[in-house]
């Protein structure tokens, strides 16, 4: 291995224990508590090696936007694969959407609440956050109905799952009534 190969690797393993470093705190605390001091305190390693890989908290926001949605669309994919039949699959996403955002919720914000500086919905879109919608269209666009377009429909099942997701964790909905809203959803929006 050359001296650039090993200098390139520890640059990518420092990169990653940033993300990962940003990740376990804003769980643990919060995004508030995500300052580029705590972070270089908590990694060992100084505010400027830090601001060597990332700008600032946006940015680092961004790189866990990005590990979050390539994870949501695995979790996605592996839940409707092992599903018998549309209705079946369309469930199977909607709760996995939902048990990810509920398990996750420092990442969910880092994708759909806070600014992390990736464009959504245009030809510059990231490759994981394309993958992640891709992975609810998959289930989703075989059960939008005749003559809905496909994406369309994938976006406003995702707006109601957004709903649900952000809406329960803030308390503003019921816990008891997770399952039969999350039913009301999968009967009413998907036509199997």
């Amino acid at each position: 291995m050359s001296v650039q190969e090993r200098k390139q690797r520890e640059r990518a393993e420092r990169e990653r224990l940033i993300v990962a470093t940003a990740r376990e705190l804003a769980e643990q605390q919060g995004w508030d508590a995500v300052t580029t001091r705590r972070l270089a305190e908590r990694i060992e390693y100084s505010q400027p090696v830090l601001y060597s890989h990332f700008r600032g908290k946006r940015e680092i926001i961004g790189a866990v936007a990005l590990e979050g949605a390539a994870e949501l669309a695995a979790a996605v994919r592996a839940a409707t694969s092992a599903a018998d039949g549309p209705r079946a699959r369309v469930a199977a996403l909607a709760r996995a959407y939902l048990d990810f955002a509920a398990g996750n919720p420092a990442v969910y914000d880092a994708l759909f609440q806070l600014d992390g500086g990736l464009p959504y919905a245009r030809e510059d879109t990231p490759e994981p956050l394309k993958d992640a919608f891709a992975a609810l269209l998959e289930s989703l666009g075989e059960v939008a109905g005749e003559g809905v377009h496909p994406g369309m429909f994938t976006e406003v099942f995702w707006a109601s799952l957004h709903g649900l997701a952000t809406l329960t964790r803030a308390g503003r909905l019921p816990p008891e009534g997770a399952a039969q809203r999350l039913e009301l959803v999968v009967d009413r929006l998907a036509v199997v």
